[in-house]
């Protein structure tokens, strides 16, 4: 019986030249659909490479890149495009390998801007007095831990 390799499927699906985009701010999170067509017992492993700019991207170990799904967490990666390549190795009589790349690019998260503590939408000043704006002092970056108000 001639063994076939298998199709995958990944999700989301962006290309090189039209990748999927996802704020620094959210999880990333691929899934694989992987179909066989044969009636055979195999064994199959898995393994994620990703890439930035054709370099191999090193993640922390506590990023599982061995499963047929990858969740990244957060603010992990930096802006630009990666690739992540799904890799099957499938093994009986004869070994092959299947790969799949999918396309992600990392943008930047707008700051949310809170012009009063707690975004206060209404304010009450006395006659004659200073009212002092600072959305610096109260906004958030998503993408960093720290707000650089110097930064527009």
């Amino acid at each position: 019986m001639k063994l076939t390799p298998p199709q995958i499927i990944l999700i989301p699906n962006g290309n090189s030249s039209n990748p999927k985009t996802v704020r620094r701010s959210e999880d990333i999170s691929i899934v694989s659909i992987i179909k066989f067509d044969c009636n055979q017992s195999l064994s199959m492993k898995t393994k994620w490479i990703i890439r930035s700019n054709s370099n191999r991207i090193q993640l922390n170990s506590v990023i599982v890149t061995t499963s047929s799904e990858l969740f990244i967490p957060l603010q992990t990666l930096q802006y630009g495009i990666y690739q992540f390549e799904l890799t099957v190795t499938m093994t009986n009589s004869s070994w092959f390998d299947v790969s799949k790349s999918t396309y992600i690019e990392i943008i930047p998260t707008k700051i949310i801007v809170n012009l009063f503590y707690l975004g206060t939408s209404m304010v009450t000043n006395g006659y004659e007095q200073d009212l002092l704006l600072d959305p610096g002092k109260y906004s958030i970056d998503p993408d960093n831990q720290i707000f650089n108000t110097s930064v527009s």
